[in-house]
This record gives structure tokens, C-alpha cells and sequence, in this order.
């Protein structure tokens, strides 16, 4: 029986991402992400070159699945942000991998897919401040910086701060995202 290539490189992706979010890039293992994904550690050498490449191929995927599943609408940045933060209260290991991404691989070689989608962000919220249909009182980098921010505001607290508000529950959590969003849509 012919093994499927495609399924085992899936499987590795996901295996890597919960031991990713887990324990970070340096703390993951590759034997760990091999057993988890019913493979062996020359699969992953073989489709990724190295642990580091393999996380890059985790974070590039997660970017894809976000960019598919969640695109940006400049003329409804409040909803946009609604949906940023669904997308990260469905799939908590986001905020981890990003986390670890920025502690872990500042000054490594950013990524084409997140460079690529920020630029194109940034042009269509300038478009839309151009055509007036957003305040200017932010630059368009600036106000995306915003948007993506307060998106994931929950999901990247302290401990402390979110034994704090353990009773807000999801939807008064996306109000908060979507209200502060069209507050800062407000500052003209």
C-alpha cells in the first residue's frame, strides 16, 4: 500500500503545533512530534530540514489557515477584529505559536506570507482612509497594529490578569474586541 506523503506531512504540522505551543521551539523534540504523529524523526528532517524549519512550516500554515479563514474587510474593522478573535478563541494554540514566534525567532528571516499580508493590509486600509471611509487620526500601519492587537487581547493576558476576569464570558469578550475597535474608528 503506497503511503499518502500528504497525510504524513499533515500530521507532522499538527503534532508540531500542540508541541510547539506547548513547550516553545527550544523546549519541543522531535522524537515527541515524530511518536505524536505516527511517524519517525527522519520524516521530519526529510520534509522540513530542521526543527526550526518545521516550526516555520507550522507558523506559515497557521498564517495561511488565519488569511483564508478570516479576511480582512478595511470598511468593517470592528467585525474583522470580531472574527481575528473568534478565529483565536477556536484555535487557542494562535496566540502560543505567536508568542513563541516572537521570543523565539526574533531576527531570524521573517516570513514572505506575513510580510506579504501585512503590506496588502496596510494598502487597503490607506485606500480606505484615501477614499475617507476610515479616520486618519492613526497611520495605516499603526491602526492595523491596533486592530490586530486588541483582537487578541484576551488570549495574550498574564495568569493573574485572566484569573481576574475568568467570568467574562466569550460574547462580552468579543463586545469588548468589536466596541474598542469602532472606538478607535471614532477618533477622527
Amino acid at each position: 500500500m503506497p503511503r499518502d506523503a500528504e497525510r504524513t506531512r499533515r500530521r507532522l504540522l499538527d503534532a508540531a503545533r500542540d508541541e510547539f505551543a506547548a513547550v516553545g521551539i527550544a523546549g519541543a523534540r522531535v522524537d515527541r512530534i515524530a511518536a505524536a504523529a505516527a511517524s519517525n524523526k527522519a520524516q521530519i528532517y526529510h520534509y522540513f530540514g530542521s526543527k526550526d524549519g518545521l516550526f516555520d512550516a507550522v507558523f506559515d500554515d497557521l498564517c495561511r489557515a488565519t488569511l483564508d479563514a478570516v479576511p480582512m474587510d478595511a470598511h468593517d474593522l470592528p467585525e474583522y477584529a470580531g472574527r481575528l478573535f473568534d478565529s483565536y478563541e477556536e484555535r487557542p494554540w494562535v496566540q502560543r505559536l505567536a508568542t513563541w514566534y516572537r521570543l523565539e525567532r526574533a531576527g531570524a528571516r521573517p516570513l514572505d506570507i506575513v510580510l506579504e499580508s501585512n503590506a496588502a493590509k496596510v494598502r487597503v486600509i490607506a485606500d480606505a482612509q484615501d477614499a475617507g471611509a476610515l479616520p486618519s487620526a492613526f497611520t495605516p500601519v499603526e491602526l492595523l497594529g491596533l486592530v490586530l492587537h486588541l483582537s487578541g487581547f484576551w488570549s495574550s493576558n498574564t495568569p493573574e490578569f485572566d484569573a481576574a476576569v475568568d467570568d467574562v464570558g466569550r460574547e462580552r469578550r468579543r463586545a469588548v474586541v468589536v466596541r474598542a475597535v469602532a472606538a478607535l474608528l471614532a477618533a477622527r
